[in-house]
């Protein structure tokens, strides 16, 4: 059996993710065999495995600094809402199906068996196991259905590490009024707390910490600070999306989407030297920009219809005939087409106008095309022309298939690495080619994720706007992603263990709840 840890938070955006990732990281450098486990996530943010199975971004970005291949055995059930009151829910990689918040709170205790059986095969080939928290384990109404917080840490008989959010304010409360509303028997599982996001004199808090152990009776075995890493965020919460910068050389907007999904395809361009990428959620912020991004979504159709009742539609299509290049990704994509068609109620119902940019049409199907990529761009035209033959890999995951005009310009072909998800017409096999995205004008869409990553497409998309602009590309600092994120790991893993007790962190470990 693999030794178990497990962090927690007093609240949703504490720390908690990054948190594990650095004490995966930690562990591998010091040899250990090590993995991350969330036996629940919510998130708009997922990624497809090599089995062609969809799990949470976070669990992704913390096997990455663990070094080991992701697997939806660290993911077992991942909810992506689709509006304020239900979630498609996925069960081992795969759609269960969509279910409101309350079908869901009765029903998820039926998935124990499956969160179980996930972490006891993930145990195999781990000596340590990571586990994270959701949410707080202080919320009184769902404790007692719990599969994610103290219900998970006793049935995987886990210490907990309960870290509190200080730049958010009140964390001393935080800490103490949640130890204040756990069980008697889940206090018991708490060995160590931790002040997450400090800026300052730690001297400052002594007196504060002090007065804390006689309250929970609890060390603190950390005052982590405020560390300045460029790891890829879980959701919504992200602050990249908060950010308000100076316009560089070059300005890409994304459009930020209610339900907007996976917009960490965008961060390896905002990384870039010279590059300022900005999410914008009115018109007011936008600008005229190099380049406007549509982005994934849970909900195309509801997502275009906020777009038209707030002027972003309008405003987009102006500057589509001003000549600004306008580019859309999965759901962004199916957004620009001309009719958007939902007969089986997937999403909407019904027929909704696209927005006419590009000649294609989405017929939405239940079935979930989930498959990871290869491909190369066509020979494109016009403004698109810098991008003919470049490669690029990434994966796909949407709902329903988008069928190109007589006219229409294909973006790519890409090939599957494994068949797709349900019996969806037309659809490629393992290993087949098939067409991907379109292209018409100064407007372009594509279906894969990630295609940003792939450095050919990163260097020719910048060049093409250097180019468009009449700048000189070398104004633009290259990035290696992968090294890039090494660098960043270790950077986190640095900050971590000047800030833990790593000694203490260690012997609970070791211990566990004897």
């Amino acid at each position: 059996m693999a030794k178990v840890i497990m962090i927690q938070g007093t609240m949703s955006n504490a720390g908690k993710s990054l948190l594990a990732a650095g004490l995966c990281r930690i562990l591998k450098q010091d040899g250990y065999r090590v993995a991350p486990f969330k036996s629940q996530n919510m998130a708009l943010n997922s990624y497809i495995t090599s089995e062609g199975l969809e799990m949470g971004r976070a669990q992704v970005m913390q096997a990455e600094a663990a070094g080991i291949e992701p697997s939806v055995l660290m993911n077992p059930i991942l909810l992506k809402p689709t509006s304020d009151v239900g979630s498609q829910v996925i069960v081992n990689g795969e759609v269960r199906r969509n279910m409101g918040a309350k079908e869901y709170f009765q029903y998820k205790k039926t998935l124990i068996p499956d969160i179980l059986a996930a972490y006891h095969e993930l145990e195999k080939n781990s000596d340590i196991i990571v586990v994270e928290g959701a949410g707080s384990p202080a919320e009184i109404n769902l404790k007692s259905d719990d599969i994610v917080n103290m219900g998970l840490a006793k049935l995987l008989h886990a210490p907990v590490l309960l870290a509190g959010d200080i730049d958010r304010g009140g964390v001393f409360a935080q800490l103490v009024g949640t130890m204040m509303l756990l069980e008697p028997s889940e206090r018991q599982l708490v060995k160590g707390l931790i002040i997450n996001k400090f800026r300052g004199d730690k001297s400052i808090l002594d007196p504060g910490i002090e007065m804390m152990k006689s309250y929970t009776d609890v060390p603190v075995v950390g005052v982590v600070p405020y560390m300045q890493v460029d790891i890829d965020d879980e959701d919504s919460l992200a602050d990249r999306l908060e950010r308000r910068r100076g316009h560089g050389l070059l300005d890409i907007v994304v459009i930020r989407l209610p339900r907007m999904s996976n917009f960490t395809d965008f961060n390896a361009l905002e990384r870039l030297k010279g590059v300022t990428l900005r999410y914008v959620g009115n018109v007011t912020e936008l600008g005229r920009p190099d380049l406007v991004f549509l982005p994934g979504t849970k909900n195309t159709m509801g997502d275009l219809q906020w777009m038209r009742m707030n002027g972003l539609e309008a405003a987009v299509l102006k500057l589509a005939a001003d000549d600004v290049l306008i580019m859309g990704i999965c759901g962004g994509y199916q957004m620009l087409g001309e009719i958007l068609s939902d007969p089986e109620g997937v999403e909407a119902g019904g027929t909704m106008r696209g927005m006419g940019l590009l000649p294609v049409r989405t017929v939405f199907a239940r079935e979930k095309v989930r498959t990871r990529v290869r491909g190369r761009t066509e020979r494109l035209t016009g403004p698109w022309e810098g991008l003919s033959d470049v490669t690029f890999e990434g994966y796909e995951i949407h709902m329903g298939h988008t069928f190109y005009d007589e006219d229409a310009v294909r973006f790519s072909t890409v090939r599957c690495e494994m068949g797709w998800d349900g019996n969806i017409p037309d659809m490629a096999a393992a290993g087949a080619e098939t067409e991907n995205g379109c292209q018409k004008a100064n407007v372009a869409g594509s279906y894969v994720h990630g295609i940003f990553d792939s450095v050919p497409m990163q260097r020719s998309i910048l060049r093409m706007l250097c180019k468009r602009k009449g700048l000189d590309e070398t104004a633009i600092g290259w990035v290696d992603e992968k090294e890039y994120k090494e660098q960043q790991y270790d950077k986190l893993a640095a900050g971590l263990r000047q800030s833990l007790d790593m000694e203490a962190v260690y012997r609970i470990i070791e211990e566990g709840l004897t």
